[in-house]
């Protein structure tokens, strides 16, 4: 099903890129020298269709890494919460070896009286 609608959605696309780079092979001028128009010292040759897909493929990478960087603060809160929970698995395994269940605990760990509770020691 997935592979059915990935086609629905990118042979549409992938005709029309075919259709902009045969519509769009004339070759342009890209200058880099602002300083000499006439003679420029940095300049390519390129067709027009090379040259949006370069200026398409940078925007995806910039807007990727902004993205990413965006998101440095979200990463950082989740690694700590992740070292946090494994803190607590931790403490919690440790605290579970001082207690021994006790004589009178029913099925599925429930106390058949309140006072039959054992408190467990402080952490340290």
């Amino acid at each position: 099903m997935i592979r059915f609608l990935k086609g629905l959605v990118l042979l549409p696309v992938a005709i029309l890129v075919v259709a902009f780079a045969v519509a769009n092979r004339d070759a342009v001028r890209v200058s880099f020298d602002p300083l000499s128009p006439d003679m420029p010292v940095f300049s390519a040759t390129l067709p027009l269709y090379l040259l949006m897909f370069i200026a398409v493929a940078l925007g995806v990478l910039l807007g990727g890494c902004g993205a990413w960087l965006g998101q440095a603060s979200t990463r950082r809160t989740s690694a700590e919460r992740r070292r946090e929970i494994r803190r607590l698995e931790g403490e919690t395994a440790r605290l579970k070896t001082y207690a021994p269940p006790p004589a009178n605990e029913g099925p599925n760990g429930i106390y058949r009286n309140a006072s039959d509770r054992v408190a467990l020691p402080a952490p340290r």
